[in-house]
This record gives C-alpha cells, sequence and structure tokens, in this order.
C-alpha cells in the first residue's frame, strides 16, 4: 500500500489574491540571453527587427506578465544612454559583470517593443553601482514623461513618441555582493537608494520601487542589511528584493526536493524584518516581497570558467535542467504561492539560454527545458486567489531538514472563471501518493484534468533533438461526494484542474 495524504480546501480559506507578477521573468545582457536570445537577426524565424519569433511564441506560452531588466549585475556598470539613439553609433563597452563585450544593439526601446510583443510589463532596474540619483531620474523621465523636457523629447527623436510608462523599479541590484560593481555597505546603499527614491518618484509618483535586499540568505549581510536598508527607504519603497538559488551539488535527490523548505523560512524571514521595519517607523503600510531572482543553478559553473575574456555573447550560465530541477523549481512556484499575501513580484532567473526555461541554437531551432513546464502551468492555471489548504501528509527525514512533507502543495480559485487548480509535487522517491482532497465546499465541480510530470530517469534532460521530459493528461484524478481521489505518481508535478459544471 502507498503513501496516504489528506487536503482541505475551503472557499473562505484565502490567503490572497495571487499578483500575476509573481509570474515574472528576467532578461540581462548576459550570454546568450538578448543575442542569440530573443534577438538573432538572419534567422530564419527572426522578424523584422531580428526578434526570433520562435522564441517570442515559447514567450506567450508562458504568459509571462513581467521581465525584469537590464540586469543583473550587468546593470551596476551600465549607462542607460549607450542602448537608446542610431544603432550604429552606439559605443561597444567593456562589461566588467561578466567580462564580456556590450554592443549595445539593443537597449531599453528595442526591449521595450520586444516585450509588448509577448505581452509583458517591464521591471526596470537603474545603475546603482557606478551611477546613481541622476541617471536614473533621467532614464524615468526618458521612458515616463510624456513630453516637453529634454529626456521625454530625447525619447520621441528616437521614435517613440509614446511613454513607456514602467510602473515597477529595481533600485540597483544585488548591491551587498563584493563581486558588484559599485558594492556598498547597507548605510551607503541605503542612503543612495532613499535619495535615488525620492527623485525619481518626483519625476512620476505612480511608480512602484524594488530596494535590494541580500543577495542571497547565505550572505554574511542578510538579515541586518535588509533591517538598515529599510530602515533608510522604508517611507519611499513599496519591495524588498530576495534572490536564491538551488542546486544538487552532492547528487541527493531527497535533500535537494526539501530545499524548497528552506526557501519558505527565507521568505518568513524577510518578512519578519519588512514587520519590524514597519512596526519601528509606526508605519501603516506593509513592505512586499520581490523574489526577483529565484531558480535552479549549478549545471554550468564548471564551463563558465573556460569562456574568453571580452567575447561577444559567449554560451554563459547555460544550465541544461533535467527531471528532477523540474520538481524542484514546481515545488519553489508552490512555495511562492504559499506567500502570495506578501510576495507580489517574482522573476524566474532567467528566461532565455541563461539559466532559462527556453534554450535556442543558433541559425537552428529553439526547444522548451524541463522546467518549462511547471513554469507554464503554474503562470496559465495559477491565476486567482491562492487559498490556504489544511493538509496532512506523511514527513521524511534528510540530511539537511527535517519534518518534509511527502506532499508539497498549493491550489488557486478562481471565482471569475470557476476553475480550482491543485498544484503539487509528491517527494516521494519510491511510491504513489494516494491523494484525498475535501473540496465539499466547491459545488458542482468536477475534474476538468489531471496534468503529469513525471520521468524514470532523474536525470533525463530535454534538448533540440527532443523532449523526453514533457507533461501528459493521462493523471488519475476523480471526483465522488465533494472528494477528489487521486494517486500521485512517485517523484511526481501534477496539476488538477477542476471547474464548474455547465448546466446543460
Amino acid at each position: 500500500m502507498g503513501q496516504k495524504a489528506k487536503m482541505v480546501l475551503e472557499k473562505d480559506f484565502k490567503i490572497s489574491e495571487i499578483d500575476k507578477r509573481i509570474y515574472g521573468s528576467f532578461l540581462e545582457h548576459l550570454g546568450r540571453a538578448v543575442y542569440g536570445g530573443i534577438y538573432e537577426p538572419g534567422h530564419p524565424q527572426a522578424d523584422e527587427n531580428g526578434f526570433r519569433q520562435d522564441v517570442m511564441e515559447m514567450v506567450k506560452e508562458l504568459q509571462v506578465p513581467i521581465i525584469r531588466y537590464p540586469g543583473g549585475n550587468f546593470v551596476s556598470g551600465y549607462n542607460w544612454e549607450d542602448g537608446v539613439g542610431p544603432v550604429e553609433k552606439r559605443p561597444r563597452r567593456l562589461d566588467l559583470a561578466w567580462r564580456t563585450t556590450e554592443t549595445n544593439e539593443i537597449g531599453t526601446n528595442e526591449l521595450m517593443s520586444w516585450a509588448k510583443l509577448v505581452n509583458a510589463e517591464v521591471n526596470m532596474a537603474v545603475n546603482l553601482g557606478t551611477r546613481g540619483i541622476d541617471a536614473a531620474r533621467n532614464l524615468v523621465e526618458y521612458c515616463n514623461h510624456p513630453g516637453g523636457s529634454y529626456y521625454s523629447d530625447l525619447r520621441i527623436s528616437h521614435g517613440y513618441k509614446e511613454p513607456h510608462k514602467i510602473k515597477t523599479w529595481c533600485l540597483g541590484n544585488e548591491m551587498d555582493g563584493p563581486w558588484q560593481i559599485g558594492h556598498k555597505t547597507a548605510d551607503e546603499y541605503g542612503r543612495l537608494a532613499l535619495e535615488t527614491a525620492k527623485a525619481m518618484k518626483w519625476i512620476d509618483p505612480t511608480i512602484e520601487l524594488v530596494a535590494c535586499g541580500s543577495s542571497g540568505r547565505g550572505m554574511p549581510t542578510f538579515a541586518d542589511w535588509e533591517a538598515t536598508v529599510l530602515d533608510h527607504t522604508y517611507d519611499h519603497v513599496e519591495f524588498i528584493s530576495l534572490h536564491q538559488y538551488y542546486g544538487n551539488r552532492d547528487n541527493d535527490i531527497s535533500n535537494y526536493l526539501a530545499m524548497s523548505v528552506e526557501m519558505d523560512d527565507f521568505i518568513r524571514s524577510v518578512i519578519s524584518i519588512a514587520d519590524y521595519i514597519k512596526a519601528k517607523k509606526r508605519g501603516k503600510k506593509n513592505i512586499n516581497l520581490s523574489f526577483d531572482e529565484w531558480n535552479v543553478w549549478y549545471h554550468s559553473n564548471e564551463s563558465d570558467k573556460k569562456i574568453e575574456p571580452w567575447s561577444i555573447a559567449p554560451s554563459q550560465l547555460e544550465d541544461h535542467y533535467n527531471f528532477e530541477d523540474a520538481l524542484l523549481v514546481g515545488c519553489m512556484l508552490i512555495t511562492l504561492l504559499k506567500h502570495a499575501d506578501r510576495i507580489k513580484i517574482a522573476c524566474l532567473a532567467q528566461l532565455i539560454n541563461v539559466i532559462a526555461p527556453i534554450m535556442t541554437e543558433e541559425n537552428g531551432p529553439a526547444w522548451k527545458q524541463t522546467i518549462f513546464y511547471p513554469y507554464m502551468h503554474a503562470s496559465v492555471y495559477g491565476r486567482g486567489v491562492s487559498l490556504k489548504p489544511i493538509i496532512s501528509s506523511p514527513k521524511y527525514d534528510s540530511k539537511d531538514f527535517t519534518d518534509v512533507p511527502y506532499l508539497e502543495s498549493a491550489a488557486v480559485y478562481n471565482e471569475e472563471n470557476e476553475q480550482l487548480t491543485i498544484f503539487a509535487v509528491n517527494r516521494h522517491l519510491q511510491e504513489g501518493l494516494e491523494l484525498e482532497c475535501d473540496i465539499r465546499n466547491f459545488d458542482g465541480y468536477e475534474v476538468v484534468e489531471h496534468i503529469v510530470l513525471e520521468n524514470d530517469d532523474l536525470k533525463q534532460t530535454n534538448s533540440a533533438k527532443g523532449t523526453p521530459v514533457a507533461p501528459h493528461s493521462n493523471g488519475n484524478a476523480v471526483m465522488e461526494n465533494g472528494l477528489v481521489s487521486a494517486v500521485l505518481p512517485k517523484l511526481s508535478w501534477n496539476v488538477i484542474r477542476l471547474a464548474k459544471r455547465k448546466s446543460s
């Protein structure tokens, strides 16, 4: 007999309405993300602007709502003026972040045009490494001011009459990291972020701002950094950022799939710090979280050491994801949904070629990595209200974690469309998990589809030659007397979709 888990879902047990930006992604001027990723003039699938249409179609399939740009570490040495105006007059620059040569063929306006084509907003980052208040306020003026001023008229002269109206902005990137160009202490960054935020909002009071949190929970600066930065910026920002990557370096699958438990703890810690500053300031507003870098990243670390310095768009950070990576990404997505009350933005890092769900070959095809599927399922079916499921599940211990539930699950209710979606990962290595889910509160609902992502080979990857790791809709979920019953196969990602029965 297999393991058994139970779950209860009630319409009124709500965590929060899900901000669609939780399904965001990230494009940095790094590796083949931009050049050879979204942009490859001369490719058979390129449009008149050099954008690959096969890539655009896959991004649209993911329904990515917002894209963070242009970095990442890259932004801390970036002069935004290099990327606007006539392409033939743009300078080539040495990018110190990744030790490559930046051609600046793609800049702010081209990226905004591309984002429109894939129905995405842009989360624009400003350089607080080598630059500061002046460059940031000028960029807001260039992007968002209608006209009649120097920088807004400059945009118009570049062929973009209408303002871009960028709503969400990042105040620099990973400023506590010694690897960052213009690395700062928490006080140095907090003061600069505060003054930059004020100037940016004086130009456009409608924008929302993300202050840099620590570059990761393992940083020696963690917690003190967040508290100090928010102490400076609380009145002028809406978000603090979180970054986290995981990898299965020890080839320990039980421990690897439990890493989302640490992610959950990290999120709770940052919420606590934000709430402490709110209390200290006698504040009324919550500082929300922007988890604007998250993914699996470790496969490509060794090959990245061999890149020739100052190359143009070399193959960098090109992790080839396997089946077990897709399971952890599924667990991480579920973790984000569990905190939909405070996480309003999240960006899978990144979107194309660079630690990405979509890969391309030069002059060749584009294809879907294993992690494409849970990300797509969550984005497409995870719109609505995140419910708080009451779960009882058998548990296990691993090297670094205790009491890890075999069932990792979240549920999303879309009242408008009369749909309920259960996302579930079975972490068990050998056995299926018998799930019984009580949804008696959802009268007249029936199972529409039970999608399963499973594979007997944990190390199986996808490639341009084929996608052996792909979901099927042959799951066995059934609905009877208000109970959904399903067997979740061992080591599987599941999407159980329910909808209200249409009266005939």
